[in-house]
């Protein structure tokens, strides 16, 4: 067997210059935590001989730069105009580009997708505008690209919908990249909700074959339409509850006979299956009994075509494989490569059509995502790019998987960060529940650069995946449904007092910190166990439940209200029994509220609501509000001041130690 070449290219590594560094324990300052990914994604063309890459430069431009693999010269650099940016984009041909794109509406700070599909060459040349309103067409739609149809030189497959509808079927369209000329192909007979999106899914011929979508008789249901050809009637072959799991297509086998997915039919935790449409049947590839997997696709024609392994992560993030065939050989060479990056997530991200050059990608939770060029003749793995390259080389808090029991007797999986070279036991801790809670969950896969630097200042971080997260089988998820107030923050409750058990922290100084549903989940947990909790702090959190029924993006559809009843229930005392507004009074501990004005998930109502009850108590607040900032905050100057705000209320409340 061959050994892998790694070596470290010069392709994109010096492009832009790293910000300085401050009196952290790593170097690093707010600003450099707050710095946005700057390599966005980085793709190579079908036949090898461009990189396509989309960057973020110092003043948060995002440009898409093409280069020449083999001397590095760039091509063309494309930067829209005003306040449009490339989202997404994708090698439609040897030399031709489909981007998709975003724009700055109104006061919001964070780009909203158009709808837009804009294609143009290598080189920069020949762009046109293909879909939307300033198409040659001039529809007011939303389109995305659905297959690129790589034996179809000039064309690809899209979907689009109407935009002045709020629930409207997905049509499809062959159209050529030169031109937007398009044909139509049909349309599917499922309608696209407001917060629910049609998966679409082609055979090897590029024919849309299955539809799963919600139901447009009953918001709480799945359903999924097969059908053997183009011009075959759709039919439908399964129905099952959001919640139940169900089937999950991923790919089509070679001869178009099966589909390998995701399955929870025979399987508590979501395992890979094969299902044949003839027989009906689902025979069962890989299962893990306590965490679901994840697929690992093989490439033809420059795009995913089989599922060749999977991945999966208990205390580790591992890989395997189940290949035969024409497999064998690609999986071989996959099991090399990941064996390089050992417990990180590594997948293939885009590959020439004869897949001989490869560009993967491998992150961690102590890793920002990296890109690498993988030459499967010649055996070389070539780094391209890091998506934060500040913060190569620089030490950061070590992340790693605990487990403990929470009070009856349910195991539960998190994540704990501790500061480099502090002694345990006298180490203040910050609980991070995160948000969801529902198809969410902490991985070893993903770094939290809040995590991190909440160490880098000396506080240990817990990250529970508490009853409600996703990732741990169906009967976990639905333990937290209508649970939020109550076993859901009773495990994390439990979590802190296992560190306080293994003499890991200080118990006299533990602070609880989550936005969205985290956010609810800290205030609601310093309402709930002032005795652990020292502090409080809520972004963008949810702290009138009945309120979620009446404002916000959610109540807008049948689909988000359906949503809202199964996981929140509709008791009246239940919901106001589990609401900051109406426990407000019971409040102890200070809070830290922190707030976008433009927050449509979790609207700013929420925080009035929840002041107006705190003022009336006369209890203590702080609070910082961005008016222009959504759910969440996308400008790094204002994460700046909100994390320098949070970590001067933490030190206020459990920084030094008091004897």
């Amino acid at each position: 067997m061959k050994g892998l070449m790694l070596k470290v290219g010069v392709l994109l590594l010096g492009f832009f210059s790293v910000v300085g560094y401050a009196n952290t324990n790593s170097g690093l300052s707010l600003a450099d935590y707050a710095r946005p990914v700057q390599f966005i994604d980085i793709k190579i063309s079908p036949q090898g001989d461009y990189l396509a890459a989309t960057s973020r430069d110092d003043e948060g431009v995002i440009r898409l730069t093409v280069l020449d693999v083999q001397s590095r010269a760039v091509l063309s650099v494309t930067q829209l105009r005003g306040n449009e940016s490339v989202s997404a984009f994708h090698w439609v041909t040897s030399n031709r580009l489909l981007m998709t794109t975003a724009r700055e509406i109104g006061a919001l700070e964070q780009p909203i997708a158009t709808g837009e599909l804009i294609a143009m060459d290598a080189d920069g040349s020949r762009r046109v505008i293909l879909t939307g309103p300033r198409s040659r067409d001039g529809n007011f739609v939303f389109a995305e690209l659905v297959d690129i149809l790589p034996n179809h030189n000039g064309e690809v497959l899209i979907s689009q919908f109407s935009m002045r509808e709020t629930q409207p079927f997905l049509d499809l369209y062959r159209m050529r990249v030169d031109s937007g000329r398009k044909r139509s192909e049909g349309r599917i007979p499922v309608r696209s909700y407001r917060g629910s999106q049609v998966q679409l899914l082609t055979d090897q011929t590029g024919t849309v074959r299955l539809a799963r979508g919600v139901s447009t008789e009953n918001p709480n249901l799945v359903v999924m339409l097969y059908r053997a050809n183009a011009r075959a009637p759709w039919v439908k072959i399964s129905e099952v509850d959001e919640l139940e799991g169900g089937f999950i297509p991923l790919a089509f086998t070679h001869d178009g006979n099966e589909v390998v997915g995701l399955s929870a039919n025979t399987t508590d935790t979501f395992s890979i299956a094969r299902y044949n449409f003839e027989t009906n049947e689902e025979t069962l590839m890989l299962a893990h009994p306590q965490v679901d997997v994840e697929p690992l696709f093989s490439f033809r024609q420059g795009r995913p075509s089989e599922v060749i392994g999977a991945s999966f992560e208990l205390e580790e993030i591992e890989h395997v494989f189940f290949a035969d065939g024409t497999q064998e050989g690609e999986a071989e060479s996959l099991l090399r490569v990941f064996a390089t990056f050992p417990k990180q997530q590594a997948h293939i991200h885009s590959a020439t059509a004869d897949n001989q050059l490869q560009i993967l990608t491998v992150q961690s939770a102590n890793e920002s995502r990296q890109f690498y060029l993988f030459n499967r003749e010649s055996n070389e793995l070539e780094l391209l790019a890091q998506s934060r390259p500040w913060l190569q080389g620089v030490e950061l808090p070590h992340t790693k998987t605990i487990r403990y029991t929470a009070r009856d007797g349910t195991d539960i999986l998190a994540l704990l960060t501790l500061p480099n070279n502090v002694k345990s036991g006298d180490i203040p801790l910050v609980v991070i529940p995160h948000g969801g809670p529902l198809g969410m969950r902490d991985s070893m896969g993903i770094i939290n650069l809040e995590a991190k630097l909440l160490a880098d200042h000396g506080y240990a971080v817990l990250q529970p995946n508490f009853r409600g997260s996703s990732g741990f089988g169906l009967a976990f998820e639905r333990a937290g449904l209508q649970q939020w107030g109550r076993r859901i923050i009773a495990d994390i409750a439990d979590g802190v007092t296992h560190l306080a058990n293994e003499k890991l922290i200080d118990p006299d100084r533990v602070c609880i910190s989550g936005a969205s549903f985290g956010g609810y989940a800290a205030v609601m947990s310093a309402i709930e166990y002032p005795e652990l909790y020292q502090c409080a702090i809520g972004f963008s959190g949810f702290y009138d439940l009945e309120l979620m029924f009446t404002s916000g993006d959610l109540p807008q559809s049948d689909f988000g209200m359906a949503y809202l009843r199964r996981v929140l229930g509709t008791d009246t005392a239940a919901l106001r029994a589990q609401s900051p507004k109406h426990q407000a009074q019971r409040l102890t501990r200070p809070v830290m509220l922190v707030h976008g004005g433009r927050d449509m998930r979790a609207p700013i109502e929420h925080l009035h609501h929840f002041k107006a009850e705190l003022e009336r108590h006369e209890l203590p607040y702080s609070e910082l509000i961005k008016e222009t900032e959504g759910h969440g905050f996308y400008k790094p100057e204002n994460n700046v001041e909100r994390w320098q705000r949070m970590l001067d209320f933490l030190a206020e409340h459990i920084g030094e130690k008091v004897d």
